[in-house]
């Protein structure tokens, strides 16, 4: 069954939360995900928004071309709707968010209003338990100039859970890495800039019911700030931003970066401060 949903305004995020942190679902029952569509027209962006946005993410924001992940913020409310609809009988809440894909087709003005739409577009059943994609699309007078695919994982009791290796780094040059140190209230920062209030990243005490002793650092958030440090190489106007978030990265940490040229592009990874295991793997590429 598809469900659409037109919303005449962006969701209130305090609403949102309200709803998801208070309503009761029952748990997931085993199926695949329905069609459910979200979308909403003729928004207006916030300056303060996006300069509190690169801030945390420590781009630097010239007070017009918004940042190549700010969008995502958007997007993200409507994914956050979509989750409050009946056919979704899990929470939001604890997901783990595993992949993103963004295409960056043009650069958007701060004064462009835009129309964004969000649709579950795939779910499959995995060893770990159910997970599924949330594809957004961002247009601009029908033309689109943004789309990603955000992949997240629903973990379940009942689900088979294999003993895996830890991932290895690509083969980057790792001899002179940058250095970063991410503090312990990054994560409520960059939740109060984005509206991503998932209780994994806010506090040690809410991290604990989901079977983390130490708060996450948000994937976005890594994406972000691995994209805000490439924006010197990414002069294109069009470009695709793949990335992989690979071992989970608990705060306060201190970590490390380094990207490599490669055919049209660049690849980058995220690692601990030893460079050993990445944290996040990711390819940019010119389109």
């Amino acid at each position: 069954m598809q469900h659409i949903v037109h919303l005449n305004e962006m969701p209130s995020l305090f609403s949102l939360y309200r709803k998801i942190m208070f309503g009761r679902k029952p748990g997931w029952n085993g199926e695949l995900l329905e069609s459910i569509e979200v979308n909403c027209c003729d928004i207006a962006i916030k300056a303060d928004a996006v300069e509190r946005y690169a801030k945390v993410c420590e781009y630097q924001f010239d007070g017009e071309t918004l940042p190549a992940t700010f969008l995502h913020v958007l997007v993200f409310r409507l994914q956050a709707e979509l989750f409050t609809h009946k056919s979704i009988t899990f929470p939001l809440l604890g997901m783990i968010h595993l992949k993103n894909n963004i295409r960056h087709l043009r650069n958007v003005s701060i004064d462009e209003r835009v129309d964004i739409g969000c649709h579950m577009s795939d779910s499959r059943i995995t060893e770990l338990g159910l997970e599924f994609d949330l594809t957004g699309q961002v247009t601009v007078k029908d033309e689109v100039v943004w789309q990603s695919v955000s992949t997240y994982l629903y973990r379940c009791p009942q689900s088979r859970s294999s003993r895996v290796r830890p991932p290895k780094g690509a083969a980057i040059n790792w001899e002179q890495p940058l250095q970063w140190h991410l503090d312990d209230d990054l994560g409520r920062r960059y939740a109060m800039a984005s509206g991503d209030y998932n209780l994994i990243h806010l506090h040690p005490i809410l991290s604990k019911r989901f079977g983390f002793d130490r708060v996450l650092v948000h994937g976005m958030w890594s994406k972000a700030r691995c994209i805000a440090q490439m924006m010197p190489h990414a002069t294109m106007p069009a470009f695709e931003i793949d990335v992989a978030f690979k071992l989970p990265l608990f705060m306060p940490a201190d970590v490390t970066f380094a990207l490599e040229p490669i055919d049209a592009g660049y690849q980058f990874e995220m690692r601990d401060i030893k460079g050993r295991r990445p944290h996040l793997t990711g390819q940019l590429t010119y389109l």
